[in-house]
């Protein structure tokens, strides 16, 4: 199934886009696969990952057949991913949302771009990310819509550039990258681990009482029906940059006594906490949604990132020190990873309660080599955001410095692009 969207095409945006479906090779059957607790606690979230490749031999070998062919198999392993989002019919388990693993499909759309990618990259507009990720989200009609779609831009010089949009409810950050990289290494001829799909997602037992509170790392919102849209609030926006290795040891040698407490991540989020606070007023709290290793299942796809909470109890984080906060980051976080879980109502975890720092420094967000070339850069953003705001942290192509993409309300961005301007030059 390919078919071309009707659309007027802005100077230098991404246009032309033809949509297809890719299934996996074998038939899976009426299959449910079941979600855990802590993924519907994500099912408003969406990630958004974009993976740069140059022009040259690769590049220019990369056709969309070449990308679908391991596409059959690798949705084999994943092949809940290629599902679609049902409710139960049983009134006593309160509709709860499923996948029926039909096969129905990942979703397929090429693009093209008039620019240069080296003129695109160096353009830090808002709007960047999302041109490059296909912009759905789940429903109104939960049965017709697509978990992952996989955008394939041509850039006019050759370069090309493959954006994820994952439903954040299959998996964490974790479980998509690894998700992705999977898919390249059957492009490239190498046989991967075996995917670990069972034991099934099962739900918690333990609930929270009705009418019980929110965890404070979260907000509650809706009930949400099926259309798994973010309330209307303020347009969102994001904003990347670049904290160089140098940078980085400039802000670890001021730390002073505040020196072994924290890491980069910690370093690097205080510096934006500080920022958002001095343009708000305020922001005495954050959320924290972190990667841990140890703490994984070992199944492919889950959502088993941490989430907890820092308060500053003492001054305004708008006059605090840099390497204060990032103290406070490393060892000040309140764990709320089980209570989020066990909320039985629906939340915002990013940017809901909280301006939320998200930690993606155990992520290998580089790994998805084609053909051996790695990308020459990668950025990953969200929608589903809320209004108090997003930052995620991650590695840079040589694993080095830190790219930050902030997801704040757009008439913040300005304000934190001189903000973090000031603020590194002074670093």
């Amino acid at each position: 199934m390919v078919f071309e969207q009707e659309e007027e095409v802005a100077p230098g945006a991404v246009h032309g886009h033809r949509l297809s479906t890719v299934v996996p090779s074998s038939v899976t059957g009426e299959v449910d696969y079941a979600l855990a607790d802590a993924d519907l606690a994500f099912k408003l979230h969406y990630l958004r990952g974009v993976y740069y490749y140059p022009a040259g031999d690769v590049a220019r070998g990369i056709t969309t057949k070449v990308l679908k062919d391991p596409m059959f198999p690798w949705l084999d392993d994943y092949f809940p991913v290629a599902g679609r989002v049902r409710r139960a019919d049983d009134d006593a388990a309160g509709r709860r949302p499923y996948i029926k693993c039909n096969d129905c499909g990942v979703r397929i759309v090429e693009a093209k771009c008039d620019r240069d990618m080296a003129d695109w990259l160096r353009d830090d507009a808002p709007d960047r990310l999302r041109q490059l990720c296909y912009d759905k989200v789940l429903g109104p009609e939960l049965f017709f819509s697509p978990l992952l779609y996989v955008q394939i831009t041509n850039f006019k010089c050759g370069g090309l550039a493959l954006g994820f949009s994952w439903a954040h409810l299959i998996g964490d950050v974790q479980s998509a990258a690894t998700c992705f990289n999977k898919w390249a290494q059957i492009l490239s001829g190498k046989k991967p681990e075996a995917t670990v799909l069972t034991p099934e997602n099962k739900p918690l037992q333990g609930q929270s009482p009705a009418g019980a509170a929110a965890p404070r790392s979260v907000k509650q919102v809706g009930p949400i029906e099926d259309h798994w849209l973010v309330p209307a609030g303020r347009d969102m926006a994001c904003y990347s940059f670049h904290v160089t290795e140098a940078t980085l040891k400039k802000l670890e040698q001021q730390q002073g006594r505040h020196a072994a407490a924290a890491g980069t991540f910690e370093l690097v989020s205080a510096l934006l906490w500080q920022a958002v606070a001095r343009i708000r007023g305020g922001t005495q709290t954050v959320t924290v949604v972190k990667t841990d290793a140890a703490a994984r299942s070992g199944r492919a796809l889950a959502n088993e990132m941490k989430v907890g909470y820092v308060e500053a109890s003492g001054s305004s984080p708008a006059k605090t020190d840099v390497a204060e906060l990032a103290a406070l980051l490393a060892k000040g976080v309140v764990d709320e990873t089980a209570a989020v879980a066990a909320f039985p109502g629906d939340v915002l975890v990013y940017g809901g309660a909280h301006l939320t720092l998200v930690d993606m420094e155990r992520v290998d967000v580089y790994g998805l080599e084609i053909k051996g070339q790695r990308p020459v850069h990668v950025e990953y953003g969200m929608d589903g955001v809320g209004e108090e705001g997003a930052v995620l942290v991650q590695p840079d192509a040589d694993g080095r410095g830190r790219l930050v993409t902030a997801v704040l309300p757009k008439d913040e961005i300005e304000s934190l692009r001189a903000a973090i301007g000031s603020a590194l030059q002074v670093a």
